[in-house]
């Protein structure tokens, strides 16, 4: 099946042929990427160059105006190309998209950093450490920040700060005492004592090159102390976090070519024809395009409500589940693919493989499968309670 059916602007279709012209580009780089961990900053470059990199900004502050189906649409595309380069820029668009949709910011700042994004500023959260795990869980962060001679002093370490060789800003979370709750502190890559530890050393996404950002002593003024928040973010709606499950779509239905092309060409000399026409691949063929329909339908479902602002308010815990069918069945497309192609794909230099890594790292992107689980079952269970 083809994500065509959901293409339904001119806006859409513009912005998915400029795409389609990065896509031998973007592909070339995939292997070197993956296999010497190193990021593909040519990718992201010409992402910045054709403009992508502001499309979530609003219209008003001189972006492109995008919703959540829009990105999706697009994440997955990029992601079909090369599954690092699409979780790294959608990290950036996501943390645009949500800052302005819900005007997490005093209007100044969100005015001035508008003009950095304009300009090719790339932003991500940094928010993972080491002993808190997923802050989704609501775990209170060991990194710092403490008022003095009228600036915050920031000292901590973060995990996963994916897109880290390319980032101009920060978004860095802190347990700020004398307010008794997680501050969110703007931070340039230029400021002294922030540093990137190399130390990504994982198997799968392997190219976002996700180090640890260490902070020792960085002084941020008062005005870049830009959010605090006195409960777990994780629980808040946030359409934005659509473009993770995105990524591994596009990755999903990069493996359903590869094995559907390979299918239609290779020809062992103990049948004639092709394999195309054995059943067992027929059957094979027809279980990744079921789960891959399955889940291209419940995602695009779910971007829609929530760009539906008459709807949105209904969702309940819809984009963690969105998040879950498509990660897993990411996972259950890859396996397949690489069943139908059989040995060949364990090779290096066949991309099955890579694929079957990077799509496992979905289930450690929030939110975990356990907690949207949970989630689902105290819903129901509240909603029982109060009829």
């Amino acid at each position: 099946m083809s994500k065509k059916l959901f293409v339904k602007t001119d806006a859409q279709r513009l912005w998915i042929e400029k795409l389609l012209k990065h896509e031998e580009s973007f592909k070339s780089h995939s292997r070197e990427s993956d296999e010497k961990t190193k990021f593909p900053k040519e990718n992201i470059q010409a992402l910045v160059n054709m403009g992508y990199t502001k499309l979530s900004l609003p219209k008003e502050y001189g972006g492109g105006g995008i919703g959540v189906t829009d990105l999706v649409l697009f994440q997955e595309t990029i992601a079909s190309f090369d599954g690092a380069t699409g979780l790294a820029i959608g990290w950036h668009l996501g943390v645009v998209g949500e800052l302005y949709e819900k005007k997490l910011w005093r209007e100044e700042k969100l005015a001035s950093f508008a003009k950095e994004i304009l300009n090719g500023a790339l932003v991500n959260r940094a928010v993972s450490e080491a002993k808190t795990g997923s802050p989704t869980r609501g775990g209170r962060p060991e990194t710092e920040a403490v008022k003095r001679d009228g600036k915050w002093i920031i000292s901590g370490r973060k995990t996963y700060t994916t897109m880290s060789p390319v980032l101009t800003h920060f978004l860095v979370s802190a347990w700020v005492e004398e307010k008794e709750g997680i501050g969110f502190f703007l931070i340039e890559r230029e400021a002294k004592g922030l540093s990137i530890e190399k130390n990504w050393d994982v198997i799968a996404m392997r190219g976002t090159e996700s180090h640890d950002l260490v902070l020792d002593n960085v002084e941020v003024a008062e005005e870049n102390f830009v959010e605090l928040n006195h409960g777990p973010r994780g629980n808040t709606i946030n359409g934005w976090i659509l473009h993770i499950p995105a990524c591994y779509l596009g990755i999903a239905q990069a493996a359903r070519d590869y094995a559907v092309k390979f299918a239609t060409e290779y020809s062992p000399n103990s049948i004639s024809g092709t394999i195309s026409q054995l059943p067992n691949v027929q059957n094979l063929i027809g279980q990744i395009d079921l789960e891959l329909m399955k889940a291209r339908h419940f995602l695009y479902s779910v971007a829609e409500i929530y760009d539906d602002e008459a709807r949105r308010p209904y969702i309940t815990n819809e984009l963690s589940v969105a998040k879950h069918i498509v990660t897993n069945s990411a996972i259950n497309i890859v396996d397949k693919a690489m069943r139908l192609v059989g040995a060949k794909s364990l090779q290096l230099s066949n991309p099955l493989q890579r694929y079957y890594r990077d799509v496992r790292a979905g289930l450690h992107n929030p939110p975990m499968d356990d907690m949207t689980i949970s989630k689902l079952a105290q819903t129901a269970i509240q909603e029982m309670e109060n009829k």
